[in-house]
């Protein structure tokens, strides 16, 4: 058989002549056609806004039509929230009565003043992110520890110290700050069941949520193990669950609470040797929760207490619909720059303050929020501005006309974007990413900026990106909001690109069937925009 003579290239033209040339990569629109293009995402309603810093367009598809932002809403409150309430804002809650200090009582009703501060007695701040959480010698993390409700008893021990032995009155949880609005406009129903859903009070307490834990019983066919963990009786649990030999026959456990009842319910099953099943359900009435627990506190630290716990709710009596009040002077007539109107809009009590908790900064709270998109924590930042308003009623319709305010302020379209609520667990809400986009670019010139900024989770590293961009170029170099509703989904904030500058993009979905292929067709594309730019 011949051989093959391979004869040397002698002429270094000829030989880059023969050399085929690598092809060109491929453009950011075309590479976005083809993650598009994937029969899992091609039926799915995409808009997508790319820009630089100071806003010039780098690329667009559908930027101008209205999503579901789902908890991308959060980048609007917390904006409003940094820039008009303040970073270092704080929020005070206050025990008020008539204390005789010559019998050491106090006559008539205790009352537990709510301020609006949406970290009593809960354990999230300051936030750690999940690397530097203490952990055990093995690396796992510490086994949990019931909530001990520091914050209620260091209010009772500051009665103490004043002398207080004797309560002739009731404990009542006084919300009154805020209208009682427990869930927001087109609030899904079967949400109210979950922490995620839980009701929004200015008296909030440990999230208005309480840990559920659901373990296997100790052999086939045995009820399952329920925890749930209230610092004084407040459900009553119905088990009906029932533990299963494999994980082939569990078909999990469920939690069931019709509105306005006390009895939870839970149902399914869950195999031997499962890993428990962790819940978060919401109390129902989280001012009557609270002043439920101030009293065992005070009859556990020695105070005696003739009455029972209440709630003091402030109903609203005003008729006007919600868009109609919302889109009333379209917001032109409220104050978003300078100083709050009238200086502190909080009412004196009618009784002196016998003691009182302050929150963390506002800053620090929103750092938390962004993080892990709390929801309660968004709603509760809308309420605050709602009292802004020329010292406003508190009510969210007030919060959100400032927020349209704040954002037409800023520079957006009014007819960009709508919002019923401050986390986006509205399906109500809309917005557009060209909106969205507007706004980040607007922030970078805020002086709050940097502390707003630090909020949103890091790709590969903390909050709700943790498990996304685990790899570099991405990982700690993606600084965006998630926001996930039913079938709708957004990601939007800043990216360092292969370039070495920082770029803004606000990528939605909508009208996608359930599953994951959206989410991952939304990460390609903020890779695509790294690579390309």
């Amino acid at each position: 058989m011949p051989r093959l003579l391979v004869l040397p290239c002698l002429a270094a033209s000829l030989c880059a002549a023969q050399t085929p040339a690598p092809p060109a990569p491929a453009s950011l629109p075309d590479q976005i056609v083809q993650i598009l293009s994937g029969p899992d995402v091609s039926r799915d309603h995409w808009g997508i806004y790319v820009t630089t810093v100071d806003g010039t367009a780098i690329y667009a598809l559908n930027e101008a039509q209205l999503f579901q932002p789902a908890s991308n809403t959060k980048l609007y409150t917390t904006a409003a929230a940094m820039a008009l309430l303040g970073p270092d804002r704080t929020f005070e809650t206050k025990v008020t009565g008539k204390l005789d200090p010559g019998t050491h009582t106090v006559e008539g009703d205790l009352t537990l003043v709510g301020g609006g501060d949406a970290n009593l007695d809960s354990e999230d701040l300051p936030y750690v992110p999940p690397a530097a959480r203490p952990k055990t010698p093995e690396g796992k993390p510490l086994p949990h520890q019931p909530n001990p409700m520091r914050d209620i008893n260091d209010l009772v021990a500051q009665l103490v110290a004043k002398g207080v032995k004797r309560v002739n009155g009731d404990i009542v949880g006084d919300d009154t700050l805020f209208p009682w609005e427990p869930y927001p406009q087109d609030w899904s129903i079967d949400d109210a069941v979950w922490g995620y859903g839980a009701p929004v009070s200015a008296l909030t307490i440990s999230d208005n949520e309480l840990r559920l834990e659901i373990d296997p019983g100790s052999a086939a066919g045995q009820a399952a193990t329920v925890t749930l963990e209230q610092a004084v009786p407040y459900y009553t649990v119905q088990n009906q669950t029932q533990t299963v030999a494999t994980k082939a026959e569990a078909t999990g456990v469920q939690v069931e609470r019709t509105i306005g009842s006390r009895v939870l319910r839970l149902y399914g099953s869950i195999a031997l040797k499962d890993e428990p099943d962790v819940e978060h359900v919401a109390i129902e009435d989280p001012a009557e929760y609270a002043a439920m627990t101030l009293r065992e506190a005070l009859i556990d630290h020695g105070i005696a207490v003739t009455g029972g716990a209440r709630a003091h709710h402030r109903i609203s009596k005003d008729g006007t619909g919600f868009l109609r009040a919302l889109k009333l002077d379209n917001g032109e007539n409220l104050t978003v720059a300078g100083g709050e109107r009238g200086g502190n809009c909080m009412v004196a009590p009618p009784n002196p303050v016998l003691a009182s908790h302050q929150s963390a900064p506002l800053s620090q709270n929103v750092l938390f929020t962004n993080k892990v998109s709390q929801n309660l924590h968004a709603e509760l930042f809308l309420h605050a501005l709602g009292r802004r308003v020329f010292c406003g009623d508190g009510s969210g319709v007030s919060g959100a006309r400032l927020v349209r305010a704040f954002l037409t302020h800023a520079g957006l379209d009014p007819n960009d974007f709508i919002f019923f609520d401050g986390s986006g667990l509205s399906g109500h809400d809309l917005t557009t990413p060209r909106a969205t986009a507007k706004l980040l670019a607007f922030a970078t010139t805020q002086p709050w900026f940097a502390a707003w900024r630090t909020s949103l989770p890091i790709g590969g590293e903390d909050g709700s990106l943790t498990e996304r961009f685990p790899k570099l170029p991405l990982k700690d170099h993606v600084f965006a909001k998630t926001g996930t509703l039913s079938e709708a989904r957004a990601l939007s904030g800043y990216l360092d690109a292969a370039s070495g500058r920082t770029i803004i993009f606000s990528v939605m979905v909508g009208n996608h069937l359930p599953g994951s292929a959206d989410r991952d067709a939304m990460d390609k594309i903020v890779a695509a925009i790294q690579a390309s730019e």
